[in-house]
């Protein structure tokens, strides 16, 4: 299988992390992808030019990261880190939360990176800055409910927090001694969140 990626995805990052704590990393090359390159033939694989997507061995392609981690997560075995029955849902709801978390954070880098500075909006910034804020301060609230748990939410929340910290200097941890606890806590069980650390 190949997963193209680049390093610095939040989302890819997502995968990488599944994959090494299912014991599949060993079956997936990473392929660099250039979302902003119409010549990449990401454009073919994913119509909408994002990443992660995940080649099968069939030429089929998945995504986006949330259907390549059930992907994983069925190769597994299933019920790994998306478990069967009610639990499955706190899971998920957990898994997007945390996602829209990263996509409103990556509109922030995008907003600076893509716009003239003229044509910035501080409405659409504040926007999006408060989307993370809420979503932060949500899980805040419930940091203990899902201590220890290694599932799709926990990975995924676990890469949110890490674009922060790559892209705004971590400054939510200083608001968020929850998290910041429970984020303590996930790198000492999961090796590969050190490992897929953007340089």
């Amino acid at each position: 299988m190949q997963l193209r990626s680049s390093p610095a995805s939040p989302f890819g990052r997502k995968v990488k992390i599944a994959a090494h704590y299912l014991g599949l990393f060993d079956r997936i090359t990473v392929v660099p992808a250039d979302t902003n390159d119409p010549q990449d033939s990401l454009r073919q694989q994913n119509p909408l030019g994002k990443i992660p997507v995940l080649l099968l061995e069939d030429g089929t392609a998945l995504y986006d990261s949330r259907v390549i981690l059930d992907y994983l997560d069925f190769l597994a075995g299933g019920g790994r880190i998306i478990p069967t029955g009610p639990a499955r849902y706190d899971v998920l709801n957990r898994q997007a939360l945390a996602d829209g978390i990263m996509d409103a954070s990556l509109l922030r880098v995008y907003e600076g990176r893509f716009r003239e500075t003229e044509h910035h909006s501080a409405r659409w910034l504040e926007v999006q800055t408060g989307k993370v804020d809420r979503g932060l301060a949500s899980f805040e609230r419930r940091a203990g409910a899902f201590n220890g748990a290694l599932d799709a939410g926990s990975i995924a929340l676990a890469c949110a927090l890490g674009y922060l910290d790559l892209r705004f200097a971590g400054a939510w941890r200083q608001d968020y001694p929850g998290l910041l606890a429970w984020l303590t806590e996930f790198e000492a069980q999961v090796p590969s969140f050190a490992s897929t650390r953007p340089a």
